[in-house]
């Protein structure tokens, strides 16, 4: 089974980062030791002093480079990866989609309903490429700015509500998608390190609601036992 991990900056994350992609690593080799590969075109995290994803440092040197792999940019968000991802599955084979998208769009690029619109060309790219894609869609974490502007929270509260009626809508036997809960613990001021980019708690925060989405709904891998400090 092969994963593509498809996401913005969060999911990315910054040279020396843990990553939710390693915490997801760890989670894999532990719940499905020899049955899994992780895909995908990129590798790098991004570096602030090149200003770009150049960096192959990280905190776990034991951490696999064909494990590093992953679709993710700052800043890029889905009306990036919607162009992208079909070349990206046909490229690598992915069987299923781990998605963290959307809070980029909204707070640079794209309104509510313009994102909604994106994800489900998403979807349509994706199912083009392997009619049989699975994936998991986490829904927007707003940022610390929302808390002091109440337009970009409603906007990210209406995408929320939209990106869970895409996947209703486009769900199927066939290609099955699955709407991840945002963790209820998810704190941004012990959870992330800017208010917005997770910390190592938040990291494990957002691999555990991917891992126990598939968990519930596929019988994939198994549940993620989140760190006592994280709980």
């Amino acid at each position: 089974m092969r994963f593509l991990f498809v996401g913005d900056s969060m999911t990315i994350g910054r040279a020396g980062d843990w990553t939710w992609r390693y915490r997801m690593w760890e989670h894999l080799e532990a719940t499905l030791p020899g049955g899994y590969e992780i895909v995908g075109p990129r590798s790098g995290t991004y570096d602030p002093a090149t200003d770009a994803p150049t960096s192959d440092a990280h905190p776990d040197p034991a951490f696999p480079a064909a494990a590093r792999r992953h679709l993710a940019g700052w800043g890029e968000g889905w009306l990036h990866m919607a162009p992208l991802i079909g070349g990206a599955v046909t490229a690598t084979g992915a069987d299923v989609l781990l998605v963290s998208l959307g809070l980029i769009d909204l707070g640079f690029y794209t309104n509510s309903d313009q994102t909604e619109e994106n994800v489900r060309a998403f979807v349509a790219a994706a199912r083009a490429s392997n009619p049989h894609v699975r994936a998991v869609l986490l829904p927007v974490i707003p940022n610390v700015r929302a808390g002091c502007d109440a337009a970009f929270a409603a906007e990210c509260a209406r995408f929320n509500e939209l990106l869970a009626k895409a996947v209703a809508d486009l769900d199927t036997a066939a290609s099955p998608l699955l709407l991840a809960e945002v963790p209820e613990s998810y704190d941004l001021r012990v959870d992330t390190y800017d208010g917005t980019h997770p910390g190592p708690d938040g990291e494990h925060k957002l691999a555990a609601a991917f891992a126990d989405a598939m968990h519930r709904a596929w019988g994939l891998g198994g549940r993620y036992p989140l760190p006592v400090a994280a709980r």
